[in-house]
């Protein structure tokens, strides 16, 4: 039992340690304090009877009186409607050198219902981007770990433009591609752009050359170091080439004058 009451004891004198000091408010028979908080008052209770403290229950307002009769000295605990919590030290004094006190919420002691930090939730379309990317990269990692005998390439100076391998998976399209440089110059990409091409000329077409813009690029460098070689992947829409289309990819330079055009029927 003495355990027990030493535990509580250490547990009760730690909270106590841990609250800031209350401040103290004065009060007698012959006049009225005041206290205006800042949200109304819904409940005030004090520890003695010769502290009273009265308040518009019926229609709740921001301000409360407090009278006293002479005595030890109590406390007073506050509740107003936002659920916030007051508390003070109530003494008597029969001189009063104040008359009103303007209480502000900063000097609560807390919330009469504990605050829920609830986490913003991702909207839910970063959410299905964040997904989609996952699953991109996934099966990114997963094509580049593998050889592939060559679809088709060009070469240029130097430089070898590869498209190394095609998936078609749900509504998409996997195109791994490779660039190598022997040039003895470092080569900056200023782009990659893949394109649909009409290549019959006996019929007319309404497109001769449409770019098809990639959902996703991944690994895709920014430049390519002499004696190196890099493998990346584009996700691109599902698309089906007809009987006179040809896969155009367009490889430019960046700050420089070097490009390179590769054409495929995949």
């Amino acid at each position: 039992m003495k355990t027990y009451s030493i535990i509580i004891f250490i547990i009760l004198s730690n909270y106590v340690i841990a609250q800031k000091p209350l401040d103290t408010i004065y009060a007698n028979e012959s006049k009225n304090v005041t206290l205006f908080f800042p949200d109304q008052i819904r409940q005030g209770i004090t520890g003695s009877e010769h502290f009273v403290f009265t308040y518009n229950r019926e229609k709740l307002q921001h301000f409360g009186l407090l009278q006293a009769t002479p005595g030890d000295e109590s406390n007073l605990l506050a509740i107003t409607n936002d659920g916030k919590v007051y508390a003070y030290i109530l003494k008597y004094a029969e001189a009063l050198s104040k008359l009103n006190y303007f209480i502000s919420d900063k000097t609560c002691i807390g919330n009469e219902k504990p605050i829920m930090i609830v986490p913003k939730k991702k909207p839910l379309i970063d959410t299905i981007i964040a997904n989609e990317n996952n699953h991109y990269k996934n099966l990114g990692d997963y094509l580049l770990k593998f050889k592939y005998h060559t679809i088709a390439s060009k070469r240029k100076k130097g430089m070898v433009l590869r498209l190394k391998n095609k998936l078609y998976h749900n509504s998409e399209v996997y195109l791994v591609f490779e660039i190598k440089n022997n040039s003895g110059i470092d080569f900056e990409i200023d782009f990659l752009n893949v394109y649909r091409t009409n290549g019959n000329k006996k019929r007319k077409s309404s497109f001769q050359k449409l770019q098809l813009h990639p959902i996703y690029k991944y690994k895709l460098p920014y430049g390519i170091m002499h004696r190196h070689a890099y493998k990346f992947v584009y996700v691109m829409p599902k698309f089906v080439l007809g009987n006179h289309e040809k896969l155009q990819i367009e490889l430019k330079e960046l700050k420089g004058s070097r490009s390179m055009i590769l054409k495929t029927r995949l």
